[in-house]
């Protein structure tokens, strides 16, 4: 079940949950994440942003509004990569994004979401 990020202390919780996983499987997007985290409060329409709860903590989902469509963040294990994806968990990946990727890369994708 997910539920409405209203305030930082929410993200913060989100956030740092994403930064300690990374550190354990997925230290190929731990830069990126914080970036990609700066988009979505940049562009994410106000009380759009919500976080997929599993066993009660925030997990490595994210829905968020941006000009009226909404985008799915998830981290995919196989290709070690964030991918921004079209509606719903299983919509189509618009973007994906490893620590390979700049911040410029990550400005262009969102300004064009």
């Amino acid at each position: 079940m997910a539920i409405t990020a209203k305030d930082v202390e929410e993200l913060h919780t989100y956030a740092a949950g994403v930064m300690g996983r990374a550190d354990h499987h997925a230290g190929k997007v731990k830069g990126i994440a914080l970036a990609l985290l700066g988009g979505i409060i940049w562009r994410g329409e106000p009380d759009s942003i919500r976080i997929r709860r599993f066993a009660g903590s925030p997990a490595n989902m994210l829905w968020v509004n941006i000009a009226g469509k909404t985008y799915v963040f998830a981290y995919n294990h196989e290709t070690e990569k964030i991918e921004i994806r079209g509606r719903t968990q299983t919509g189509a990946v618009l973007h994906a994004f490893d620590d390979t990727n700049t911040a410029a890369d990550i400005e262009a994708a969102f300004r064009a979401l």
